[in-house]
């Protein structure tokens, strides 16, 4: 049968597709960009049809009607790998989402053993090629092995998605689909916010670090988005890309002569990415363009294959830090915000580098709800808070008044050096209560 019948074939609107969805199965939705839009609408409404089917999801980039339909999780239940913007807000509307712990390089590991069996896959793709791959688009991540698991495959043909290419594991062939749905929706625009003053002084401080050829890896975030403007800006040159996230500044160090990436021990030229998420401009960069290289989880976030390169440079942000060097980079106590994602991948592969350094980032307070200034260098992470980084791996962190590197530091010198990063006005409490926790004797001093 030619890929024309096939295709004909296999065609069927959204809500026939839903169909084979049953109660109680587990349902992937896609990952990221490529999370389904006119199968989730499908899906809703069949809500008073249908009870506990779980989804997967990981960052979700757009209001869900399954979500909107289903308030208390009795005919969806809704769970991430790593929550977004709009996951909190169902949790703010009263429906709980799931979260599921990771370290990322190792989801593909979790889908294909440790997971229940994924009944029905879904997922956003670029039109079919001439020789019937669908591509994954911006989101190479563990989209194959979720197809590998998956009982039932149905891809959601959007063509406003971008064409990525690989690296390995970027497409699924026609053979392997059971049903297609096409559709046509704009990608979502996630753009950075404006840099802060705060950003720009921690950008400022990391980038006096970065030399020529070295290779950058920019987690999401303000500051790591202002490290990203900076260098484009800057006299740098001949640095190369190995991210797990590709933004809208990457665009702008290419376009600006920065990332020759002729230096690379591997992927040499080649801009290696597992997901994108940013605004067009992005979006028609990444589009068929052979510099651009994406590639599963496992192989980009795997420290021991990202360590490889020679002086990489990884920039993340993280939400506080204690005394001890506990660095808590996705909850504000028991309120899941974010996840772990893959900043202890880059983190840990930073280290290892030859060359490499890694960097947290953070302002050093912010205005509480009563509009107090609250450090964001605390005594110890509060009751729920996650340790995302531990002690025993974090090192550089950075906000506008410095950085400290705590790798080879005892407790005290710890607690001295962070404080000495701290906000000026809240420096005292932070050396009392560090006294009280029995970190030093009150003879030592803060220099």
């Amino acid at each position: 049968m030619s890929l024309a019948d096939q295709y004909r074939q296999k065609l069927v609107s959204a809500d026939e597709a839903v169909k084979v969805i049953k109660s109680g199965d587990w349902v992937d939705y896609g990952e990221f960009a490529g999370q389904v839009r006119e199968l989730d609408k499908a899906l809703a409404r069949r809500k008073d049809e249908l009870k506990d089917v779980k989804i997967w999801s990981v960052v979700n980039p757009y209001p869900t009607e399954v979500n909107t339909v289903d308030t208390t999780g009795e005919s969806f239940v809704w769970h991430s790998w790593h929550c977004s913007g709009a996951d909190r807000k169902v949790v703010k509307a009263g429906k709980p989402v799931y979260y599921s712990s990771i370290k990322y390089s190792e989801v593909p590991r979790y889908v294909r053993e440790r997971i229940e069996p994924i009944d029905v896959a879904m997922m956003q793709v670029s039109p079919m090629d001439k020789q019937g791959w669908f591509n994954f688009g911006p989101q190479c991540s563990f989209t194959r092995a979720v197809c590998d698991r998956a009982k039932v495959i149905i891809v959601e043909v959007n063509d406003q998605q971008p064409r990525c290419l690989g690296g390995y594991e970027e497409a699924i062939h026609i053979s392997e689909v059971n049903y297609i749905v096409e559709a046509s929706n704009p990608m979502p625009q996630l753009a950075s916010p404006a840099p802060t003053d705060v950003d720009k002084k921690v950008a400022e401080l990391i980038v006096e670090e970065i030399t020529d050829g070295a290779c950058i890896q920019l987690g999401i975030g303000g500051m790591p988005n202002a490290v990203g403007m900076m260098i484009a800006e800057s006299d740098l040159k001949d640095l190369a890309c190995h991210t797990e996230m590709l933004v809208d500044a990457y665009v702008y160090m290419d376009e600006a002569g920065k990332l020759s990436g002729k230096y690379k021990n591997i992927d040499p030229g080649k801009i290696v990415f597992t997901f994108a998420l940013g605004t067009q401009i992005l979006y028609d960069f990444i589009d068929d363009n052979p510099k651009c290289a994406t590639y599963p989880v496992n192989y980009t976030n795997e420290p021991y294959i990202a360590s490889r390169l020679d002086k990489l440079i990884t920039i993340n942000n993280i939400i506080e830090v204690d005394l001890y060097g506990q660095c808590c980079g996705e909850s504000d106590g028991f309120r899941q915000i974010s996840g772990t994602g893959g900043q202890l991948d880059f983190h840990i592969a930073g280290w290892l580098s030859k060359g490499g350094q890694s960097f947290l980032c953070l302002p050093s307070a912010n205005k509480g709800p009563d509009g107090k200034l609250k450090s964001r260098i605390v005594p110890y992470l509060p009751p729920g808070g996650i340790v995302t980084d531990p002690r025993s791996v974090a090192d550089c962190i950075v906000t506008e008044y410095g950085k400290y590197k705590m790798k080879g530091m005892t407790v005290w010198q710890r607690a001295e050096g962070l404080i000495g990063i701290a906000h000026p006005d809240l420096r005292d409490d932070l050396v009392k209560a560090a006294e009280a926790q029995g970190i030093w004797k009150k003879t030592n001093k803060i220099g």
